[in-house]
């Protein structure tokens, strides 16, 4: 399915987005004043479309992989209030296609047959005392329509159940991370993204991608290694408003 649904700018919330090397020291708890640095910086952008493939009840936890086969990809997102201060205790959620373009819940809709436990790829962790939420997952692949992103949602206010999973809250951003067309190209070489049959989209092709960068949610990829195998780590802020 084509994730084509609703406008780049829905509702009447706002996200900010610091970008480059400053979103980067604040994920990692290097810029000495991270309220000051983000400010500096950050610009407002609009929300994106949740899209076709969401699930409610997804799991509280900080890997989301479930052994699915892929390039490892480290993912360390901060956010940060309207006043561009350091956000805790939110809850930063992702979803995203496997290396064949498929969602869990929804396998088959892009051509491939595998198993479906309908979790794989879901999950979301609470930011720490700095507004850093860490995840570990795969590179992304890419269905018919749309280019290689991950889909984000933050909530604050939620309860943590004994389960593992979240209840109550409020959701304060809907969005999409994207990733470098160049790096994307050499992923999409490897295998197992190599044997997705599907023609891949590219960013300058997508419909929802406004070509913003980090504004539009282009995360700073910086690789683990020596190859595209190796894996990247991707790092954004998030600043969210109700």
């Amino acid at each position: 399915m084509t994730d084509t649904s609703g406008a780049r700018g829905i509702g009447r919330r706002t996200v900010l987005i610091a970008g480059g090397t400053t979103a980067a020291a604040l994920a990692v708890g290097a810029a000495a004043s991270p309220k000051s640095a983000a400010a500096a910086i950050c610009t407002l952008t609009k929300e994106m479309t949740q899209g076709p493939y969401y699930l409610d009840g997804a799991l509280v936890r900080s890997d989301v992989t479930e052994g699915k086969p892929g390039i490892p990809l480290k993912l360390a997102l901060t956010v940060v209030d309207s006043a561009c201060a350091p956000l805790g205790n939110a809850l930063v959620e992702i979803w995203h296609a496997d290396a064949l373009g498929e969602y869990s819940g929804y396998v088959g809709n892009n051509g491939h047959h595998e198993s479906d436990d309908g979790t794989f790829l879901r999950g979301g962790v609470l930011t720490d005392a700095g507004g850093v939420a860490r995840l570990t997952t795969v590179y992304p692949g890419w269905y018919r329509g749309r280019c290689v992103h991950i889909h984000v949602k933050v909530h604050t206010g939620v309860t943590a159940t004994p389960d593992g999973h979240f209840t109550g809250g409020s959701t304060v951003h809907t969005g999409q991370l994207f990733f470098n067309e160049t790096i994307t190209a050499a992923v999409a070489r490897v295998s197992p993204y190599s044997t997705n049959t599907v023609t891949r989209t590219t960013l300058a092709q997508d419909s929802i991608y406004d070509d913003g960068g980090p504004s539009s949610g282009l995360l700073a990829l910086t690789a683990l290694g020596g190859t595209a195998s190796s894996g990247y780590t991707g790092t954004l802020t998030l600043g969210v408003s109700d």
